[in-house]
């Protein structure tokens, strides 16, 4: 059965928002200042099945080196991969372009980071997320919540979530790049399946 996938992007009025975050700093004042005038915060949701048990495609996520090759959309390669994989851990990744990304190809290395904040091996894997700030990217903090059902003893469903972005633009860029992402996360698993069945 082949991989399938499902995106949706989200808006709240940021009152609604409020009684879903506890810890503080999440909604820095750039961002409060953005929905005060008038903006509303994206999130970004999205579903993908995987043609792989459930506690692979969660270490895919988790174990280096795994995660390390797919991470980034095609075009990019991770030079750079660090990860202290445990509740309060920080990870960092530096994307390198090696081929041309939507009509670019001049893009300076970019750095990312965050910390992770739960893990529950196999079903559910939380993080923070946010760019270092080169080639313009904004340095805003997100939250990513990732979690991992088995469909059949070989079937995973995944869904990904990512909030908040300021913009629909922010939202459907990492909705582009996230879903290159796990094309070639998909393609990783297929790689480790047949590996497993030599």
């Amino acid at each position: 059965m082949p991989s399938g996938s499902e995106t949706t992007g989200k808006h709240k009025p940021l009152a609604e928002n409020f009684g879903t975050r506890s810890t503080p700093g999440h909604l820095d004042a750039g961002l409060i200042a953005a929905v005060g005038g008038g903006a509303r915060l994206q999130e970004l949701s999205i579903t993908r099945f995987f043609d792989a048990p459930r506690e692979q495609v969660y270490e895919a996520f988790i174990r280096t080196d795994q995660s390390q090759k797919w991470a980034g959309p095609r075009g990019f390669t991770a030079t750079t991969f660090e990860r202290d994989p445990h509740p309060g851990g920080r990870w960092r990744t530096r994307l390198h372009q090696v081929a041309p990304w939507q009509g670019r190809a001049d893009y300076p290395d970019m750095w990312m980071g965050g910390v992770f904040k739960e893990m529950v091996p196999p079903e559910r894997l939380v993080y923070t997320f946010a760019w270092e700030g080169q080639a313009g990217q904004p340095t805003r903090e997100t939250e990513i919540t990732v979690r991992f059902t088995e469909v059949t003893p070989n079937r995973t469903k995944m869904v990904f979530h990512q909030a908040f972005f300021d913009s629909v633009e922010l939202r459907d860029g990492h909705n582009t790049g996230w879903n290159s992402s796990f094309d070639r996360l998909e393609e990783l698993l297929k790689q480790l399946d047949t590996t497993n069945e030599a």
